[in-house]
């Protein structure tokens, strides 16, 4: 019996916010939006790892002029951009899956739509999976980023991505 292909996956290092954010409209240039559904960016590391200013560099490549910051507290921001509708979440102040149906999150689930979740973990039980999730590990000035395809959609998205950062 062969053991299932592996999702591609990527290790990109970043030494500031301007890498980061250059990362983030890498990963917009690469970016398709699904005619069947929403796709699913999900951002895990610590507290000032870089999520949001990825998430920054990401909105600002499809035409975002306004500001960018964590919806922390609003929890959700929705963004219109070149390639269509972006939610961008933040949980890290959830307590679990419960606290996820007052968001209204399938409103959101729709062609053409992507969702960039800062701090999945913290209501994963809740959520779909993702298509395309980004890990982050720091050591001092230098900032590890791995980025993991997770669905067949987001196979083709890391695919596009390692090719743009050969």
């Amino acid at each position: 019996m062969s053991e299932p292909a592996r999702m591609p996956a990527a290790r990109v290092l970043t030494r500031s916010d301007a890498e980061t954010v250059a990362l983030g409209g890498r990963l917009a240039a690469t970016y398709e939006p699904d005619r069947h559904g929403a796709l699913r960016l999900y951002l895990s590391g610590e507290l000032g790892a870089g999520k949001t200013t990825l998430a920054r560099g990401f909105l600002r490549a499809l035409g975002v002029s306004q500001a960018v910051r964590s919806p922390t507290y609003a929890l959700l921001e929705e963004y219109a951009t070149t390639k269509g509708m972006i939610l961008h979440a933040d949980f890290y102040r959830l307590s679990g899956a419960a606290d996820l149906e007052s968001l209204g999150l399938t409103d959101y689930d729709r062609p053409g739509a992507l969702w960039i979740v800062e701090w999945p973990e913290q209501a994963s039980a809740g959520l779909p999976p993702a298509d395309v999730a980004l890990r982050w590990s720091t050591d001092s000035d230098v900032r590890e980023v791995q980025i993991e395809a997770c669905t067949e959609a987001g196979e083709g998205w890391v695919l596009r991505l390692e090719a743009a950062l050969l």
